[in-house]
């Protein structure tokens, strides 16, 4: 119990500010999407503070039906988390999977701001894409990924043109999860509202969560998420105006919705219908 409580508290040091353990990301690349029969290209851009940022582009096989940005959590490179999304290329979908900076082969090192830059400049490095309509993206975060896809696309300049915004497993507030952190265990539960208190909370999802109107929001939590509540869905939902929609999987883990072919075809489904100007079929609450 002893070590748990150390190692929360250390975690929230590592919050504080958002650097150290917040950040986990890994240079090496250690999986090639070739190996498996993906097709993907090799996209340098810049952000707009000059860092130079890496992706990959996997493009969609046969005819187009739209595009998906996707932004994965805060450990590793795109190399350990592009399965989540490549297989939308071979259901007619691009996916653009990007590595923040310092992550990967992007130069830099991580911050909250610069996270936001990194997402907003990839959104322009994939409108800027040859036969890329913005009508036809959507963005994707998942985890950490999520909590930043939401502020990026509030602020964005693009929001009033993508077709949805997807969050999987995402924090509502940064200051709220340290502390739910730290009260669970009796060592550090004294802590939780002092140090909470020192972390960046500028990009609050909750608070983007509320802007992103007139964009269409799907939130998608896994019931079984023990890295990130199921409530904080439910926050982002409530704080969310309309057109919105949150799936929740019974039995799933953090960021592990589409682990199988069902809930995959479901997304599939979801986005075509969106990307071909029709309501998706689904429920406002599932």
């Amino acid at each position: 119990m002893r070590a748990r409580a150390l190692a929360a508290l250390t975690l929230l040091l590592g919050l504080s500010g958002c650097t150290g353990l917040f950040f986990q990301p890994m240079s090496e690349h250690v999986f090639d999407p070739k190996t498996i029969g993906f097709v993907y290209e090799d996209v340098t851009f810049e952000a707009a503070d000059g860092v130079r940022l890496h992706g990959w582009f996997f493009p969609a096989e046969g005819e187009r039906d739209g595009s998906v940005l996707f932004l994965h959590g805060n450990a590793e490179n795109i190399s350990t988390h592009f399965a989540g999304v490549a297989w939308l290329a071979k259901a007619g979908i691009d996916a653009f999977v990007v590595d923040y900076r310092g992550y990967g082969r992007s130069l830099g090192e991580p911050t909250l701001d610069g996270l936001h830059r990194d997402a907003a400049a990839a959104l322009d490095t994939l409108i800027a894409m040859p036969g890329i309509e913005p009508e036809r993206i959507a963005v994707f975060g998942q985890s950490l990924g999520g909590a930043v896809a939401l502020g990026m696309v509030a602020a964005s300049p693009h929001k009033d043109r993508l077709a949805a915004l997807i969050v999987e497993g995402t924090l509502s507030d940064y200051r709220a999860i340290a502390r739910e952190k730290l009260g669970d265990f009796w060592l550090t539960w004294p802590l939780q509202w002092p140090l909470g208190l020192t972390i960046d909370n500028r990009y609050s999802p909750t608070a983007a969560a509320a802007l992103i109107t007139p964009l269409p929001l799907l939130i998608i939590h896994g019931q079984e998420d023990e890295i990130v509540p199921p409530h904080h869905a439910e926050i982002l939902f409530d704080a969310a105006k309309e057109p919105k929609t949150i799936w929740r999987p019974p039995d799933t883990g953090h960021i592990q919705a589409f682990a199988t072919v069902a809930m995959r075809e479901r997304l599939r489904d979801y986005l075509t219908a969106l990307f071909a100007g029709r309501a998706p079929p689904h429920q406002a609450r599932e």
